[in-house]
C-alpha cells in the first residue's frame, strides 16, 4: 500500500511538510505503491511452519495439540508477519508475540497481506479494500481452525489490523472465539488523522489543503493530487484512495459492537499513534480494557520522550512490554 496508511497508524503524521523538504522518498506512509518484496526475514525459523493460501502466506507456530489457536493480522503499510517494514520499524514485536505465546501455550498463525512479502503473488497490494482484507482473515481463520482442529480461533489485530479483524468478525463470527485488538484505532481513521495533522503546528501551511482532501474522500469523492501541495501529494496517493474511501470511514468501535464475540482491547499509554481516547471508545460496550503502563505502539517499553520512544521502533532486541503476554493468554485461557 502507498505512504499515507504507514505515516498514520505506523509512525504518525509528523510534520508532512518539513518532511518532504528534507528528502526525497517514497509517499511517507504503507508502502511504495507497488510492492514486490521478498519473503519476511524469519520466514525460515526452525519453528515456524508456512502455510500458502490462493497466493497468501503465513507462519504457523506450534505450541501442541491442545493449544488455542490465535491469527495474527498486521497493521498498515508493508508491514510483514513479523512486525518489520522496509521503512525502519524493525521492531519484530509480531514475530515476539508469537514466540512469547507460544511459551504460553498458545499456538499462532501470523500472516503477510496481500500483495506482500510472502504473499506477493497474491496480487495487487493497492487494489484491495476493507472487505477484501476481512475476507482474507475469514480464510485463515478457517485453515487455522482446519490444522489444528480447534472449534473456534482467536483473531488479534495491532493498529490498522484491529479495524481489519473486527470487520471480518462483524461479516462472520462463525469459529471466531474472540478478538485482540491492539493498540488499534476506536474512531474513523480520517478523525484520527484530522487530530493528527492538526496537532503539529508544522504541518500549518498545508493543513487546509488536507482536512479539504480528507472531507473530499470521506464522502466518496477521489482527490485530484494534483492541485495539493507537493508534500501531500504522496499523503493522498491515487493508487491507494480506492482502500482509503473503502476503509477509512468505518466506525471500529461499531464494528465491535457489531462482533458479537468476547473482545480484549490492549493499550499501551505512552503509544504516539493510538490514544486512549479510542481505547476506551473501543472497549465501550462490551470488551475488556486492558491499559499497559509505559507501552508504545510496537508493543516495547518506551521512554517519554519522542525521539527515546522512536528509537524502539527498529530495536527487534527489546522485548515486548511486561504484561503483554500474560494479558492475551489470561483472556484466551479465561
Amino acid at each position: 500500500m502507498a505512504g499515507f496508511r504507514y505515516v498514520l497508524l505506523g509512525l504518525g503524521v509528523a510534520a508532512i511538510l518539513a518532511a518532504c523538504q528534507e528528502t526525497q522518498v517514497s509517499p511517507p506512509g504503507d508502502a511504495p505503491p507497488r510492492v514486490n518484496a521478498a519473503p519476511s526475514p524469519s520466514a525460515g525459523m526452525a519453528d515456524d511452519v508456512i502455510w500458502t493460501r490462493d497466493g497468501l502466506s503465513g507462519a504457523f507456530k506450534n505450541a501442541g495439540p491442545d493449544a488455542p489457536a490465535l491469527l495474527i493480522v498486521p497493521g498498515s503499510g508493508p508491514t510483514d508477519r513479523d512486525g518489520n517494514n522496509p521503512m525502519g520499524v524493525q521492531a519484530a514485536s509480531y514475530r515476539l508475540l508469537a514466540e512469547g505465546l507460544s511459551s504460553a501455550g498458545i499456538s499462532t498463525l501470523r500472516v503477510d497481506k496481500r500483495g506482500m512479502f510472502g504473499s506477493s503473488v497474491a496480487g495487487d497490494p493497492n487494489a484491495v479494500t476493507q472487505n477484501i482484507y476481512a475476507q482474507d482473515y475469514l480464510n485463515w481463520a478457517a485453515q487455522l481452525r482446519e490444522e489444528t482442529g480447534r472449534d473456534c480461533v482467536y483473531l488479534l489485530g495491532h493498529s490498522e489490523g484491529g479495524q481489519m479483524v473486527a470487520a471480518a468478525a462483524a461479516q462472520d463470527n462463525t469459529g471466531i472465539c474472540g478478538l485482540i485488538l491492539v493498540a488499534a484505532p476506536g474512531r474513523p481513521v480520517f478523525d484520527v488523522l484530522r487530530e493528527q495533522l492538526a496537532k503539529n503546528p508544522a504541518n500549518a501551511p498545508i493543513l487546509d489543503d488536507a482536512l479539504d482532501a480528507i472531507d473530499q474522500l470521506e464522502s466518496g469523492e477521489r482527490v485530484d493530487v494534483q492541485t495539493l501541495h507537493p508534500a501531500l501529494q504522496g499523503l493522498f496517493a491515487p493508487a491507494v484512495q480506492g482502500f482509503l474511501i473503502s476503509s477509512y470511514g468505518a466506525d471500529p468501535a461499531a464494528l465491535v459492537k457489531n462482533t458479537n464475540v468476547p473482545t480484549l482491547v490492549l493499550q499501551g499509554d505512552n503509544d504516539l499513534q493510538i490514544t486512549m481516547t479510542d481505547a476506551e471508545r473501543l472497549a465501550a460496550d462490551q470488551a475488556r480494557l486492558v491499559v499497559l503502563r509505559g507501552m508504545n505502539h510496537v508493543l516495547k517499553l518506551a521512554p517519554d520522550d519522542q525521539a527515546g520512544n522512536m528509537a524502539t521502533y527498529a530495536n527487534p532486541d527489546l522485548p515486548l512490554a511486561d504484561g503483554v503476554i500474560p494479558a492475551i493468554a489470561d483472556f484466551i485461557k479465561n
